[in-house]
């Protein structure tokens, strides 16, 4: 059974073609504390998903701008129907980890900020923002992540602010949440 609060959403995805090869994504972007993991793993729920979770890839704490990069080429490889990689990101030691699998699938989720960059967009079927008040995204974020975030906040919700300046993303949603 779809969850009600889905149902716009699921059908939006039903109606597009994948754009992956036989692969159809969906971003779910947007800035941090926003509430996207918790959508994009409820959106996987009802349909079914497989979810890749950008924070797995981010190359430490600046490297916001070097992730849609590692994320395109990992589509184009699926894109041919082969099974995309990209370097896990370790955070505790702050170094490459091993290699991310990511194999074609009926449906991807890209959840994370910059999932939605203008060269991932090629592969999305559908692209969607969530968004929630600053406040609120920063004490969520802060009591998600504890003190492993705080230090950090300023640095990173800087760096969001250049990249969806730059990229446009929210005006290119296909649809826009508020949590």
């Amino acid at each position: 059974m779809i969850s009600h609060r889905y149902d716009a959403i699921v059908q939006l995805i039903d109606g597009r073609q994948p754009a992956c090869g036989s692969t159809t994504v969906v971003a779910v972007d947007g800035p941090s504390g926003a509430g996207k993991t918790s959508f994009a793993d409820g959106l996987a729920d009802v349909t079914g998903a497989d979810v890749l979770h950008l924070e797995d890839l981010y190359p430490g704490w600046h490297g916001l701008a070097a992730t849609p990069p590692l994320v395109a080429g990992l589509l184009d490889t699926i894109a041919v129907d082969g099974i995309g990689t990209a370097p896990r990101w370790d955070w505790a030691q702050n170094l490459p980890g091993p290699l991310l699998h990511v194999p074609p699938t009926r449906l991807l989720i890209l959840d994370g900020v910059g999932s939605g960059a203008a060269m991932i967009r090629p592969h999305l079927s559908a692209l969607i923002w969530v968004d929630a008040p600053p406040g609120v995204r920063k004490e969520r974020a802060l009591a998600r992540d504890g003190g492993t975030y705080a230090p950090f906040w300023d640095m990173w919700a800087a760096q969001e602010v250049e990249h969806f300046t730059a990229e446009g993303t929210r005006h290119r949603a296909d649809l826009v949440v508020t949590t």
